[in-house]
Formats: C-alpha cells, sequence, structure tokens
C-alpha cells in the first residue's frame, strides 16, 4: 500500500471589510421612498393635487378592497339565507312560481355581484401596474370625479359612450 502525507492547509485570517460611509441624505430619501402611504379615513382626492399621485393610489386601493369585502359579504348571505328559505316545497302551485321567482331575480343579482368582485380585481391589479385612473382606449386621465363615482371604470366618459355604442351596434345585428 502506498503510503499517504497529510497535507497541511495554509489557513488564512478573514481580511476586515472597510465601509464606505454613504450620504445619510440617500439613505433618508430611500426610506421615505418605501415607507407606505397612510391617508386618513376621511380623506378625498383633489384636482389640485398631483394626479394619480401615492395618496390617490392609496385611496382607490382602500375603497376598491372594502367595496368588494362587502359585496362578497353580501353574497355569501344571500347564498346562505336563500337556502334556507326554501318555499318550493309548498303545495301552492303559486307559492312555488312565486317562489321560484324571487330565487332566479336573487340569483341574478349575485351574478352581478360575482362580475363586479372581476371589474374590481381588475382595477386593483390596474392600480398594482399603475394604469389605474388612465383610459384603455386612449391613455387619457379619466378623472377624479368618475372614478369616485364608479371606481372600477376603466375608459372616459367619451371612450365609454364610443363602447356602449359599438355594443348596441352589434346587438343590433
Amino acid at each position: 500500500m502506498p503510503k499517504t502525507t497529510k497535507v497541511k492547509k495554509k489557513v488564512s485570517k478573514p481580511k476586515t471589510k472597510v465601509k464606505k460611509a454613504k450620504p445619510k441624505i440617500a439613505s433618508k430619501a430611500k426610506a421615505v421612498s418605501k415607507a407606505p402611504i397612510k391617508i386618513s379615513k376621511t380623506y378625498v382626492p383633489k384636482d389640485t393635487e398631483k394626479y394619480m399621485c401615492e395618496k390617490h393610489k392609496v385611496f382607490f386601493r382602500i375603497k376598491l378592497t372594502e367595496w368588494k369585502k362587502e359585496l362578497v359579504k353580501a353574497n355569501n348571505e344571500a347564498l346562505y339565507f336563500g337556502s334556507m328559505d326554501d318555499n318550493s316545497i309548498s303545495a301552492d302551485v303559486v307559492d312555488q312560481a312565486s317562489s321560484y321567482t324571487d330565487k332566479n331575480v336573487e340569483m341574478k343579482a349575485i351574478n352581478r355581484q360575482i362580475k363586479l368582485i372581476s371589474e374590481i380585481d381588475k382595477a386593483l391589479a390596474r392600480i398594482r401596474e399603475d394604469i389605474y385612473g388612465y383610459c384603455l382606449d386612449t391613455a387619457e386621465p379619466i378623472g377624479l370625479k368618475r372614478l369616485i363615482a364608479r371606481p372600477v371604470a376603466k375608459y372616459t366618459i367619451a371612450a365609454q359612450e364610443k363602447h356602449e355604442k359599438n355594443e348596441k351596434v352589434h346587438a343590433d345585428d
């Protein structure tokens, strides 16, 4: 058997790194830009502020998420209480028809709310992508008044009218 010799490894001490001093102004600016913006509960976006500044985005994000929570809660309650209130077993045909009509109307309302929840999710995605508040057709600002009235708005009023006119024309075909 061949002889093996042990080789001693040279151990070097780790070198200490010299840290460069960063200007304090730059580090504070980074900290300020990364800090989440907080707004009061009574805050309302103003036309005097820069359009779709961080305050506006936070305001609409909060408004949309609260609206979504309310819709989900209302849908869950309607589905839960609607399933408990089953009068379709009634012997009277008129009562059965009335119950069927009520359930049909209720389900249509729930379906509309589900579509609205989907639109809210799309609006929240547009906020994350920094395109919220601008028309998807023309890229013009939609306007604060319109967004406050309809936070899921995707188009300016003129572009919305054009879309509705096109839908009507195609529906007539």
